[in-house]
């Protein structure tokens, strides 16, 4: 049986090279090419694809976690094979979080994404080595982990926002921030912003 693939990602170059993969393949049949989220949740809902290779970051609209969100949410509900070049621990929690059967890596084989597409369309879990090796290391890390909501102030406070800035890109109070950095500090073992962002990136907790 051939599977139907829909390829979610911004940049054409890499859409081309997807589907000339693929292409090459006889088990699979791309049907289509997006490069936001709202346009692949209206393909999807139109075409009914078996497996959506849906990429992180989609330009100024809505993210790929987002659109995996959506996606998996639909009636008939495609999986969700996310392909993208982040492994940061805030990438591959809010993946898994949102409905992704697994998490690939665009440096990876194409013997690997192969796999990962015949897994998903399975229902079965398909995860890089390094990103099911990061997933594991955060589930049995003896620090305490940041919370998910954590994690994204650490990451905003890596791209430079201050804590008005925080608060209105969260839908929060600028009181909820504070009290957030101050768990963020004591679980990281740091007293500042710049010691925060450091040991998070140190660990990959955030991405660069």
């Amino acid at each position: 049986m051939t599977i139907r693939v829909l390829i979610v990602d911004d940049h054409p170059v890499v859409r081309a090279g997807i589907a000339a993969l693929l292409a090459g393949e006889p088990a699979f049949e791309v049907i289509g090419e997006c490069t936001g989220a709202d346009e692949a949740v209206l393909f999807a809902e139109a075409r009914k694809p078996d497996v959506v290779l849906m990429d992180l970051q989609l330009g100024d609209g809505p993210d790929g976690v987002n659109a995996t969100e959506r996606l998996t949410a639909l009636p008939d509900a495609p999986k969700v094979l996310v392909l993208t070049t982040y492994d940061a621990e805030l990438d591959i929690t809010r993946s898994v979080a949102a409905g992704a059967t697994g998490y690939l890596l665009k440096a990876g084989p194409p013997e690997d994404l192969f796999r990962g597409i015949h897994a998903a369309a399975r229902g079965e879990t398909a995860m890089a080595p390094q990103v099911a090796a990061r997933l594991f290391g955060h589930m049995r890390a003896p620090a305490p982990a940041l919370s998910p909501r954590e994690t994204e102030i650490v990451q905003l406070l890596a791209e430079g926002l201050i804590n008005r800035q925080i608060a209105t890109r969260l839908f929060i109070s600028e009181a909820t921030v504070k009290t957030h950095l101050v768990h963020i500090y004591d679980k990281l073992g740091v007293d500042s912003r710049a010691g925060a962002v450091a040991v998070a990136t140190e660990r990959r907790i955030i991405r660069n």
